[in-house]
């Protein structure tokens, strides 16, 4: 056991690393690459005349910076949606929670006189929370029971009208579809740090909350059952579980928009390498899915240069044939 905790702390260890790696590359590489010189110079002494000083203060530090708490929330809250559903399919992206922030978002934007970045988070967090409601109740069955199969089934369906109503309201005003544009297609471009700071402490109570539970989310894979017996309420564990889910796929809806598939890839990626322990499980979920959105978001900047291809785009063209993967997988065994 002890040999097995030190391989894993090894390989936390390496993942802290090729984060790092993977964030200054993402803060150094694009249409203009920049020498470390230059961003240790931005840091230190910064020069608003240097061009070098000004994209990276203004453009790809935040840049950078959304793109890991963007990974690295999505990968969290997928790992802890299948262990709740024991579903290997489950994820923010697949199950409508995103389609749902994004929808809310959308009518804050085109209906109502809402336009501050903190009302972006208060409906990216009320419309998560809708559409986690609406898939709980869609994918009971008679005996209040949940089938895997009904919890995807609930969550196309749900993920399918949000996106279908954001779209229908984007058409009829043509002026908030251009100011949301972004948002649909998943980007980390053109953020800015002021935006980002207002969200720490809810990213701050989730990890809290993540931290506090851990435990709880290594009974809950025993089965409830198993969990009552344990002397816990597996209904509690996985309202407390749920209420972590929404508020980081909520805030990273409201940062980053409509990014897929990092939610679903990486938990079974961490799984392969680290295990199922939760303790373990999900700080490798939080280091490999910033390492995931920071690559990807480097990528996007070199296929159709000098324009970026939306992270949402890149994104799906990774995660389409993995999801293929799980559920062929699946339906064999």
């Amino acid at each position: 056991m002890l040999r097995g905790q030190v391989t894993k702390s090894a390989g936390l260890f390496m993942a802290v690393l090729i984060m790092l790696v993977s964030f200054l590359a993402s803060v150094m590489l694009g249409t203009t690459d920049i020498g470390f010189s230059s961003l240790w110079a931005s840091l230190t002494s910064y020069d608003p005349t240097q061009v070098a000083h000004i994209i990276l203060r203004t453009e790809r530090l935040p840049r950078a910076v959304v793109a890991t708490l963007v990974g690295s929330s999505l990968a969290i809250a997928g790992a802890l949606m299948q262990t709740m559903t024991r579903n290997p399919l489950a994820s923010p992206g697949l199950l409508g929670i995103n389609a749902g922030a994004m929808f809310f978002v959308v009518i804050a934007v085109s209906l109502l006189p809402l336009h501050s970045p903190a009302d972006y988070v208060g409906a990216a967090l009320l419309g998560a929370l809708v559409a986690a409601l609406l898939v709980v109740v869609l994918s009971r069955g008679h005996q209040g029971e949940f089938s895997p199969l009904r919890v995807v089934l609930a969550g196309v369906a749900v993920t399918a009208m949000f996106v279908s109503l954001s779209q229908g309201l984007l058409i009829i005003d043509q002026q908030s579809f251009e100011s949301v544009l972004y948002w649909l297609a998943g980007s980390v471009s053109g953020r800015e740090l002021p935006l980002v700071i207002p969200l720490l402490p809810l990213f701050g109570i989730a990890l809290l909350l993540c931290a506090l539970l851990v435990k709880h989310a290594n009974a809950l894979m025993l089965g409830d059952d198993m969990v009552a017996g344990l002397g816990l309420r597996a209904g509690t564990i996985k309202l407390l579980l749920g209420l972590v889910v929404i508020l980081l796929a909520g805030t990273s809806v409201a940062l980053a928009g409509m990014i897929g598939f990092v939610g679903l890839i990486v938990p079974h990626m961490a799984r392969g390498l680290f295990g199922v322990d939760h303790r373990w499980l999900l700080p490798a979920c939080a280091l490999l899915g910033a390492c995931l959105l920071l690559l990807a978001d480097v990528a996007s900047r070199f296929l159709m240069p000098p324009q970026d291809v939306p992270l949402g785009v890149m994104t799906a063209l990774i995660g389409t044939p993995w999801f293929i993967y799980l559920a062929r997988r699946k339906q064999v065994s």
